[in-house]
């Protein structure tokens, strides 16, 4: 069980009947914010003078200040300036019993949240605090998922510059020992360059093409045109598109579905947890190993599994594989290319259509990916944006 939030409050008025009152007030409230679980509680912290409270906020900063205007020593006007020049993380409020318009928007300007006029209900109290709570945590909540992003943005902007070195590094390599004559007195040598640098070329392109699609699904700006596509009829396309590379690599590749499973959804969407699915299957096989690709429809289920004969891995690897740019790197993937994104867009659009993927693997002897799919889910939503 999580422990309870807590909002510290700190009343700094040299009246002591006003800061008992204060308290008083304060001491059984509890305050719930929008889309946070669990409530706020209210802790109550007094100063009797200004120099006390800015002893108290240096020390440990409470979360909102209530500050009488006129105090000895640091005025609550001067404290409210310091507050604002230090960019300290707290929400003041004046309390003044000389209320003016003037009086609100200087201490406005000072960077006050909220003005109180002396004398005050409890309930008026309740109600600045209860409003300053709330604007302070979704505040800090924006900040951190501000700040997170920015992470995010340079993890992503550092991954992907991990990712494109390589290649570039590569072709750049050939380019040079093409340049300088090296290799070209023997037109083998020639030709494997030429080749390998068009492998890493096709790899980068793949990366590019992925990226484009995972910020689309991202920033909300692919458009979704909802159709009843034939599963089965997708999955051969897919089985096609991939019969090359499997018949290179003497892998078979075996459908079973059903003639009349019709699954209304985008058919752009489909097409790539299929290709994901059938070409990873090829891809991590072993020479001469198997693909079977099942689709089955139970209790308004769509069921799309794709199982192989080929590396699997281990159950630490399953439990990052759908991350993005998570590429699993041992000694049997080392040569096989990809982008790292394809797993990650895939899980997207399975959520995109409501849906649940997961893996079921074991090292050297395979892996079944299992993507499951609510029948009715999308039909006649008029949704028609990721």
């Amino acid at each position: 069980m999580s422990s309870p939030r807590v909002i510290r409050v700190l009343v700094a008025d040299d009246e002591k009947g006003m800061r008992l009152g204060v308290s008083r007030s304060l001491r059984d409230v509890v305050i719930d914010v929008e889309h946070f679980t669990g409530e706020f509680h209210v802790e109550v912290i007094e100063a009797e003078d200004g120099d006390a409270a800015w002893s108290i906020i240096s020390e440990d900063t409470p979360d909102i200040i209530l500050l009488d205007h006129q105090m000895p020593g640091i005025t609550g006007m001067e404290l409210l300036a310091r507050l604002n020049e230090q960019k300290v993380d707290a929400l003041a409020i004046m309390i003044t019993a000389y209320a003016s318009l003037d009086m609100a928007v200087k201490a406005t300007k000072q960077g006050a949240f909220d003005f109180l006029a002396k004398p005050f209900t409890p309930g008026e109290l309740r109600t600045a605090i209860e409003k300053a709570t709330r604007h302070l945590v979704l505040g800090r909540e924006a900040r951190r998922l501000a700040q997170e992003k920015r992470q995010l943005r340079f993890q992503f902007l550092s991954v992907l510059a991990h990712e494109l070195k390589a290649p570039l590094g590569a072709v750049e390599g050939y380019l040079q020992l093409l340049s300088d004559g090296t290799a070209a007195a023997d037109p083998e040598t020639v030709q494997q360059m030429i080749d390998r640098s068009l492998l890493r070329v096709e790899g980068m392109r793949k990366l590019i093409y992925d990226l484009l699609d995972l910020t689309r699904i991202e920033s909300g700006q692919k458009t979704r045109e909802l159709v009843e596509v034939d599963l089965r009829e997708l999955a051969l396309l897919s089985i096609e598109t991939m019969q090359p590379d499997a018949d290179k690599r003497r892998i078979n590749i075996a459908l079973e579905a059903g003639d009349d499973i019709l699954y209304y959804t985008d058919r752009s969407e489909m097409e790539i947890i299929l290709n994901n699915l059938i070409s990873n299957a090829v891809k991590y096989n072993r020479d001469g190993g198997s693909v079977r690709v099942t689709i089955g429809l139970s209790n308004d289920i769509i069921d799309i599994a794709v199982a192989d004969t080929g590396i699997g891995m281990s159950e630490q690897d399953q439990k990052r594989l759908f991350g993005e740019f998570v590429r699993i790197k041992n000694s049997k993937t080392r040569k096989i290319l990809g982008s790292g994104l394809g797993l990650s867009i895939m899980k997207r659009l399975t959520g995109v259509n409501e849906g649940k993927v997961s893996v079921i693997s074991t090292e050297g002897e395979g892996s079944t990916f299992s993507v499951k799919l609510p029948y009715h889910a999308n039909r006649n939503t008029g949704d028609n944006e990721v």
